[in-house]
C-alpha cells in the first residue's frame, strides 16, 4: 500500500515537472522566433528586406518545429508554415504591404500559440 502511494506521488511529481518544462520550452522557443520575425518585419516596413531575410525566419521555424510537433498540434504548425512561405514570395516580389500583413499574422501566432497551451484554468476547462 505504501509503495503504491509513493509511486503515485512520484508519478504526479514527474507529470508536474514535465508540464513546467513544456511551458518554459514553448515560451522560450516562440519568443526567439518572434524576435527574429520582428526584425524581418522592421526591414520589410523599411522596404529593405530581401528574400534571404525571410528565408532565415523560415529556416529558424523549420528547426524549431522539429521539436514543437511534440507539444502543439500539426495544424498550428502548418498554418505558420503557410504564412511564412507566402511572406517569402511576397518579399521576393517586393509586394511590401502584402508581405507585412503575412508577417503580422506570423508575429501574432507566435504570441497566441504558446498562450493557448499554457496551464491556465481557461485552457483546461
Amino acid at each position: 500500500m505504501v509503495k503504491a502511494f509513493y509511486t503515485a506521488v512520484i508519478a504526479l511529481i514527474i507529470v508536474v515537472l514535465s508540464s513546467f518544462y513544456e511551458q518554459i520550452y514553448l515560451k522560450k522557443s516562440f519568443e526567439e522566433f518572434r524576435e527574429v520575425t520582428l526584425e524581418v518585419y522592421s526591414k520589410t516596413e523599411e522596404q529593405t528586406a530581401i528574400k534571404d531575410d525571410v528565408l532565415a525566419v523560415q529556416n529558424l521555424w523549420l528547426e524549431k518545429k522539429k521539436t514543437l510537433h511534440v507539444f502543439i498540434p500539426h495544424n498550428d504548425i502548418k498554418e505558420v508554415d503557410l504564412w511564412i512561405s507566402e511572406a517569402v514570395t511576397l518579399v521576393e516580389k517586393k509586394m511590401w504591404e502584402d508581405a507585412l500583413s503575412k508577417l503580422e499574422v506570423v508575429i501574432e501566432m507566435s504570441e497566441q500559440i504558446p498562450k493557448t497551451y499554457t496551464l491556465k484554468l481557461e485552457n483546461i476547462l
